[in-house]
């Protein structure tokens, strides 16, 4: 299964010559693939922070072809970066990555809570949206960049599919997203924090 559905660049990505429609297949099935239990539950959990906003400003139809579309152009970057690997790329985190991109751009304000471990004592606290995506976003860069620098035989992350289904969500947002006026009404509980729509105070 993973051998004809996961991604394999050396496969399914010639830079140099002509593909045909079954070599597209893997782009878009490999996102719907984990390689274990925490891979998934990991996935899943970022997914959970910041895709129910993302839906709920663009719309569910819209969400999933824009969800496609940065899995699609991860899998493309990810292709591009490493076009003569055989290890099998697999994994919905380029197309999250899409989706933190489109959050940053809808909420960059937005109050997200962070927790870094401190020896055994798990440290909690505040940062805005911009922040944690531009750290997280200089962190696959720099990771993607070592790993060209010293390429590895194994499996591993595929930092650069973050990268271009991040940029990817970036530059799709402005395209997919409604107009302020169809926002769905927000209920009286909503904001209770002191936080508008927009994360602000």
């Amino acid at each position: 299964m993973l051998l004809r559905f996961a991604l394999i660049p050396a496969r399914d990505f010639n830079a140099s010559g002509w593909m045909g429609p079954a070599d597209y297949l893997p782009f878009v099935t490999n996102m719907f693939l984990h390689g274990g239990w925490l891979h998934l539950i990991l996935n899943m959990w970022s997914l959970w922070i910041f895709g129910a906003a993302v839906e709920d400003r663009l719309g569910a139809l819209p969400y999933l072809v824009f969800y496609l579309a940065t899995g699609i152009a991860a899998s493309f970057a990810h292709a591009f970066f490493n076009p003569l690997s055989d290890v099998p790329a697999l994994g919905a985190s380029g197309a999250i990555a899409g989706v933190i991109g489109c959050y940053v751009r809808l909420f960059p304000y937005a109050r997200l809570i962070v927790v870094v471990p401190i020896l055994f004592l798990p440290l909690f606290f505040e940062i805005q949206a911009v922040f944690f995506a531009a750290f997280w976003f200089l962190i696959q860069v720099l990771q993607g960049t070592l790993e060209l620098l010293a390429p590895s035989g194994g499996g591993g992350v595929a930092w650069w599919a973050h990268v271009g289904g991040f940029i990817a969500g970036l530059l799709l947002t402005p395209v997919v997203r409604r107009p302020a006026r169809g926002y769905r009404s927000y209920y009286a509980d909503e904001g209770i924090y002191g936080l508008t729509p927009l994360g602000h105070r």
